[in-house]
């Protein structure tokens, strides 16, 4: 998500928005979780040899995941004020017949400590049988800043959307590891205040994430690295199917053409084994509802071989196609792919 409009900071420009462990583990596991035992009987009539192969296929034809809505692939409603960020909940549901939200702070950044609008927000989303599932905070703060004190400050920043969450029931967070410096110097710092922030998420039970958005973050390796050395149960990733750009023209944070890339594919990959939330980005689509840019196959197979179960929230971000048909393009897209 891009976050000029949002925030109104010199840096962005409008608009865009925007592990890998070895999978032995995860793969034994959902093996043993599938019946592969069932393998050893040697009284196994063929039938139930051909079941049971079926069964402790990794990529099964029937995927584990739901789909959820990312409140960025509406972006420019709410900008325009086509929709209430109180309505949110009730377009999902009747618009698109989808009951989860990923929630962006920016369309309600006054009011993370108003429990009189939260509790509306909440009420709204019981009310339509909608489950809110995180906040996507922005524009509190770099947390891979070398400045201590502002580091501190941005950090502390984030609290107050930490108690938001859970007051709106949601699991989790999206905050950013931006900084300036070396990627060696953002990290130490993306570490300091990642460690803090999650320390104080886990007292209210909500999960913090990092997704790939730019920058270092956008290294799967790097942020794997962020990872490991936080090392907090609730600390984990956002994997986007779509950002990984390294490096912009002019050394711009959003907007520029971006010069320096890196492999989405694997990328994803790598970051799989800490994944909380996963976000499908998308662009357009050919004739045939595929995404043009990404092959969404793919991404769904490294998806569940990194053993994850959850939501996979639509974020269409595409110029063509408005935004309610850009979102039902990939949800149909999405719901073709996970059978």
């Amino acid at each position: 998500m891009t976050l000029y409009a949002l925030f109104g900071s010199k840096q962005f420009k409008m608009p865009s928005r925007r592990k890998f462990i070895e999978k032995t583990s995860t793969y034994t596991l959902g093996l043993g979780l599938l019946g592969l035992s069932a393998c050893s009987n040697p009284t196994d009539t063929k039938a139930s040899m051909k079941e049971t192969a079926t069964q402790t296929n990794p990529i099964s034809n029937k995927r584990p995941f739901k789909i959820s809505l990312a409140q960025w692939s509406l972006h420019q409603n709410f900008f325009d004020k086509k929709i209430d960020h109180l309505d949110f909940a009730k377009v999902a549901r009747e618009e698109f017949g989808i009951d989860a939200v990923e929630y962006v702070n920016g369309f309600f950044k006054d009011k993370a400590k108003d429990t009189v609008y939260l509790q509306e927000m909440k009420k709204r989303a019981a009310d339509n049988g909608v489950q809110s599932l995180l906040v996507m905070i922005d524009g509190e703060g770099d947390l891979g800043q070398k400045d201590a004190k502002k580091r501190k400050e941005a950090t502390e920043n984030h609290f107050k959307w930490v108690d938001a969450a859970q007051f709106l029931g949601c699991h989790s967070i999206r905050v950013n590891a931006f900084g300036d410096g070396t990627a060696e110097e953002v990290q130490k710092a993306a570490i300091e205040s990642m460690h803090a922030l999650a320390s104080y998420a886990a007292k209210a039970n909500i999960n913090v994430t990092i997704e790939n958005h730019g920058g270092y973050s956008s290294d799967g390796q790097w942020l794997t690295t962020v990872m490991k050395k936080v090392n907090l149960p609730n600390f984990g990733t956002l994997p986007d199917f779509g950002n990984f750009c390294l490096e912009r023209e002019g050394g711009e944070r959003w907007g520029a053409p971006c010069i320096k890339e890196y492999d989405k594919y694997k990328g994803v990959k790598e970051l799989m084994p800490f994944a909380k939330a996963v976000s499908a980005k998308s662009y357009d689509f050919d004739e045939k509802g595929n995404e043009t840019t990404i092959d969404y196959k793919q991404m769904l197979d490294i998806v569940q071989a990194g053993g994850y179960e959850g939501y996979i929230g639509v974020e269409y971000e595409g110029k063509r196609l408005s935004e309610y048909e850009g979102v039902k393009a990939t949800k149909a897209l999405l719901e073709k792919l996970i059978g």
